[in-house]
């Protein structure tokens, strides 16, 4: 092994042991990603698919964080030892993650907890990879449940609700989120629907507009595909109501998807996927290599000339990739 490696694996070690700074360098290492990354993740791939993964997502101003929060506090007080990913928008100053929530989420977290922000940096193509082996890693050192908490309903949401077993959606009254969740794809990858700040005006018309869209699920033949409604449940994260129901429904479905052996079909999708997106950036990294070089500038001469199209242009850098 070279000193990188063995520098990985001897962090890995101790963040199994329980020493917590070393599992925050480790997991600093996955959200720069490059070889240290690569090492990381595999030490964990190796001992990991243990753990509950859980997904929390929802349009901005809807209480994500702060039903996470209550849920941190509910399985603390059970005794799990749980980790939570805060999924944040980068800064545009200085790429870094907001940690307010964060800071909030400490205050409820028991000791066994670990609450880590990682920036999305206005892209999804780290974060695919960066997620994955973030939940490996917690899941490696014993952590269960993972919470995902992400912001917003666009793709970056989709793709991280991909990396749960049980996704949540929130949505508030009065402000379009059902719809909004139904036009990003949320809708088809919800296991369990949450109306926060249920106390205020419209509440029961979002009920109302998501059994509508699950109907619609039902009529398209989705429920009896996958043998499963998502519960609907209303809740005020302020005052807490809703939240012991929301933690009995993750626990329903966990339960589920293990009784059915669908968990092996949503873990096996989820591999698919990770490796799919090694693959993309692999050769997404070589290409834009071959496109600084002369072989390159030749196809793009051609392109210019109008001997050759970009998409042959393309087939062609790519078909030197794969032969080599």
């Amino acid at each position: 092994m070279n000193s990188s490696s063995d520098a990985a694996t001897a962090l890995f070690q101790s963040a199994v042991k329980g020493e917590r700074r070393s599992l925050g360098k480790l997991l600093t290492a996955i959200e720069r990603g490059g070889d240290q990354a690569e090492i990381i993740a595999g030490l964990a791939h190796q001992v990991s698919g243990n753990t509950h993964v859980v997904g929390i997502t929802g349009a901005p101003g809807s209480g994500k964080s702060t039903l996470t929060g209550r849920l941190l506090k509910l399985f603390s007080e059970a005794g799990d030892k749980l980790a939570v990913l805060a999924i944040d928008p980068s800064s545009p100053l200085t790429g870094g993650a907001i940690l307010g929530d964060r800071i909030r989420m400490d205050d409820l977290a028991g000791e066994e907890s670990f609450i880590r922000s990682m920036a999305t940096r206005g892209h999804s193509g780290g974060l695919a990879l960066a997620v994955p082996a973030a939940i490996q890693l917690f899941d490696a050192v014993g952590y269960e449940p993972v919470i995902i908490e992400t912001v917003g309903v666009g793709q970056v949401e989709v793709d991280v609700a991909g990396a749960a077993d049980t996704t949540v959606v929130v949505v508030t009254p009065g402000m379009g989120d059902a719809v909004q969740a139904n036009k990003a794809g949320l809708l088809e990858v919800a296991d369990i629907f949450v109306v926060n700040k249920s106390d205020r005006p419209g509440a029961s018309d979002a009920r109302r507009d998501l059994e509508l869209m699950l109907d619609l699920g039902h009529v398209s033949g989705l429920e009896q595909m996958t043998g499963y409604r998502p519960p609907i449940i209303m809740a005020n994260s302020l005052d807490g109501t809703g939240a012991d129901e929301v933690l009995d429904a993750i626990k329903s479905h966990g339960e589920y998807l293990h009784n059915s052996e669908k968990i092996h079909i949503r873990r096996r999708g989820r591999l698919v996927m990770e490796i799919q997106n090694r693959i993309e950036l692999l050769i997404g990294s070589i290409a834009s290599d071959i496109l600084k070089s002369e072989v390159g500038a030749s196809h793009i001469a051609k392109v210019l000339e109008r001997e050759t199209s970009p998409a042959e242009a393309a087939k062609s850098i790519v078909s030197s990739i794969i032969a080599n």
